[in-house]
């Protein structure tokens, strides 16, 4: 097992080096200039050049590039062009949002599929399997932003049992946290709970047809015990999969969703970076979110050995 974390480390070193790459050559082929759109109307001339130096915009791209890896290393980010704050501080500051929103829709999302797909598998062609299949489909289909705006009309504008948007802090006020955090979790959870719901019930439905689980059956095992150690844990090697991915995707921001709630995340944080050309802060932002993928990945990887034993990560190819 250690042999293959390594192996993965150093392929993920690379990967990351590659994204360094692109990102850097793309943020530098978008149009417009960082440093005036900073400054907007408000700078002089004399002021622009001082601010270009300071940043290293004069120098030559290769060499601005290893500049920004050589202190990416070190934990230096650069510093935001419009806010003049270090990179890695603004981020830190839109962490403890995101890792809230991501892992409260991810847990609404699998209270969501697990009992809905495992249900309309185990009754196919049901009352509930119909209504697995039309739910799900209509959750990928109705967009994130109007589900958004009709809870924010109904829970907050009409009944007035929840805040419109904005985020609290855990720690500063634990029941406003949650009050906060409510519509925006089903909102982007939602969508994902969609998504695994038809995988729950495409793996339940094959783990249902290998020949150990009518083994099991034909032995007379209870259906409870059938159900728990022979069919939902082989199902779950896909969940495991495309939930780690869908909690990703979450940890990168929910670009929508922060905006209809006003949620402070890494997703509103990179589309305003993006809308005012802030080259340090966006390349921050895009290299935590690859990393962000490089681990979920990695950690996904490794529960597969947990959940099935015949997986042997340390044989060469596996």
């Amino acid at each position: 097992m250690s042999g293959y974390v390594l192996r993965r480390l150093l392929q993920a070193v690379i990967v990351l080096i590659g994204v360094s790459i692109l990102v850097f050559a793309i943020m530098h082929l978008v149009p417009g200039d960082p440093i005036r759109q900073a400054l907007g109307t408000r700078g002089t001339e004399a002021t622009y050049l001082a601010m270009r130096e300071r940043a290293g915009l004069d120098d030559p791209l290769v060499v601005q590039y290893f500049n920004w890896i050589g202190n990416a290393l070190t934990g230096d980010l650069g510093v935001s062009f419009r806010s003049g704050r270090p990179v890695s501080e603004l981020i830190l500051e839109r962490v403890p949002a995101t890792v809230s929103l991501a892992l409260a829709a991810i847990v609404v999302a699998l209270l969501i599929a697990i009992p809905l797909g495992t249900i309309s598998a185990l009754r196919p062609r049901s009352v509930v399997d119909w209504f697995a299949t039309v739910s799900s489909q209509a959750g990928l289909s109705i967009p994130d932003f109007w589900m958004g705006i009709m809870f924010i009309l109904i829970f907050a504008g009409t009944l007035g049992w929840l805040p419109s948007g904005g985020y609290v802090g855990l720690t500063d006020d634990p029941v406003e946290w949650a009050r906060h955090l409510i519509m925006p979790a089903i909102t982007a959870g939602v969508a994902s709970g969609s998504i695994l719901t038809r995988f729950v019930r495409s793996s339940v439905l094959e783990a249902l047809g290998q020949d150990h689980v009518r083994a099991a059956r034909a032995k007379g095992m209870r259906a409870r015990d059938v159900l728990t150690w022979h069919v939902l844990r082989n199902a779950m090697l896909p969940l495991v999969t495309v939930g780690g991915v869908q909690l990703a995707y979450l940890l990168s921001g929910v670009v929508i969703v922060e905006i209809v709630f006003a949620w402070p995340g890494l997703g509103q944080m990179a589309l305003q970076a993006v809308e005012g050309r802030d080259y340090s802060l966006l390349q921050g932002a895009v290299l935590l979110f690859a990393v962000i993928f490089l681990v979920v990945n990695l950690v996904v990887d490794l529960l597969y050995a947990k959940l099935d034993p015949r997986i042997r990560y340390q044989r060469a190819g596996s």
